[in-house]
């Protein structure tokens, strides 16, 4: 169980894809498979506004997409969800619960990523207690959190001592991915500027220009 937690950790690279709160699921599925085509290597399902049964059928989706395209699928918050929908792992922010509450629910093989904002104790104390991967941010300015606290770009080069993937967050784009990368980061997780697009190509061409900030997507098609 351990090496299989492992083995999802450090796939935890490149283009990390965030969905948007979308109701309609064929639309979302359609997104995330456009995202997947742009070269997205980790899929995060993230809804605040459905209920229960509807996020639970959404996430269903979302994973069987992630699966049938090797991608790693995260659930966002919610440590029972992620386990119930079989994903890859869960993200936590501060107000998740504990940590060993959260290992308990999704079991030994499953990893979980921690939001650590521009809190560098919190990360070290979060891998310490078993997290598999650290986030930190805001580095730019998001439309999504508008309020949210900003971080530090050296943050990410002390945060590689830790020796889990670090990954950054918050108004990334095509144009200051690859600055992060060169800071330290293992992988940007992006929610507008992949899926703040209405065209299925125009959300690939937008995935693939920030995966290449680190590696050159694969080609094909996602359907």
């Amino acid at each position: 169980m351990r090496r299989a937690r492992t083995d999802r950790a450090s796939r935890v690279r490149g283009l990390y894809a965030v969905t948007p709160d979308l109701a309609d699921t064929d639309t979302l599925a359609a997104k995330v498979c456009a995202a997947i085509e742009g070269g997205a290597r980790v899929v995060q399902y993230r809804d605040k506004s459905l209920a229960p049964p509807a996020r639970l059928a959404q996430a269903r989706r979302i994973g069987e997409l992630c699966r049938r395209h090797d991608v790693l699928f995260i659930v966002n918050d919610d440590a029972t969800l992620a386990r119930d929908v079989d994903a890859d792992g869960v993200h936590v922010g501060e107000d998740d619960g504990d940590l060993a509450h959260v290992r308990d629910i999704v079991g030994e093989g499953r990893v979980i990523g921690l939001s650590c904002y521009d809190d560098f104790g919190r990360a070290r104390e979060g891998v310490r207690r078993g997290a598999d991967y650290v986030a930190f941010g805001s580095f730019f300015g998001s439309s999504v959190k508008p309020a949210a606290r900003r971080a530090p770009l050296d943050l990410l080069a002390r945060a590689r001592a830790l020796a889990v993937p670090v990954v950054a967050i918050g108004g990334i784009d095509a144009t200051n991915a690859a600055s992060l990368r060169d800071a330290g980061a293992s992988a940007v997780a992006v929610i507008s500027a992949v899926f703040g697009h209405e065209t299925y190509a125009d959300i690939v061409r937008n995935a693939r220009a920030i995966a290449e900030s680190f590696t050159p997507p694969p080609t094909g098609n996602c359907a």
